[in-house]
């Protein structure tokens, strides 16, 4: 570079400098860009999860999340100023830690009924699930040969026909 007499040679270098700084970190931004995008070797393509049905039965609730709709009741009554939901998880989990097992055992029992409930209408949702999936392989099955049996009628009266002329 040739040296810049005066102010404005000066100004004009530094200038100059700046702006070869600045494209050769954009030219770097772009490079890094324009690179092909490569899937991390030994992850495997996720799997499609399978549709969740809407008709299913929810999941019971724990003995934890039994007390903790009690307890929330509890603590608002105490505790108007606290709003957030944080606050009142905080408090519900401490508070079941230092309950003893005989304390717990109310919402456990409550836990248990739930889930043998929840274990009854999953058995007869599977049941009905599988028969509606039955019926629909033999109504398949059955318009298939119904469809077969059709061609096949029309096939031998067509040679009917074709042997009469």
């Amino acid at each position: 570079m040739k040296e810049a007499k005066g102010k404005k040679g000066v100004g004009a270098v530094a200038k100059r400098d700046v702006k070869e700084k600045v494209t050769k970190v954009q030219d770097k931004d772009i490079k890094k860009r324009k690179g092909p995008v490569k899937e991390p070797k030994g992850r495997k393509a996720k799997s499609a999860k399978k549709a969740k049905d809407p008709n299913a039965p929810k999941r019971p609730a724990t003995a934890f999340f039994i007390f903790l709709n009690e307890f929330r009741e509890v603590f608002k009554k105490e505790n108007p100023n606290v709003k957030g939901v944080a606050a009142v998880g905080k408090a519900g989990g401490e508070k079941w830690k230092s309950m003893s097992e005989a304390e717990k055992q109310p919402y456990v029992l409550k836990a248990v009924q739930k889930r043998s409930e929840y274990e009854k209408t999953l058995s007869a949702y599977n049941k009905k699930q599988d028969d509606d999936e039955e019926d629909e392989e033999v109504e398949a099955e059955e318009s298939d040969k119904s469809k077969s049996e059709i061609n096949d009628d029309e096939e031998d009266e067509e040679e009917d026909e074709d042997l009469e002329d």
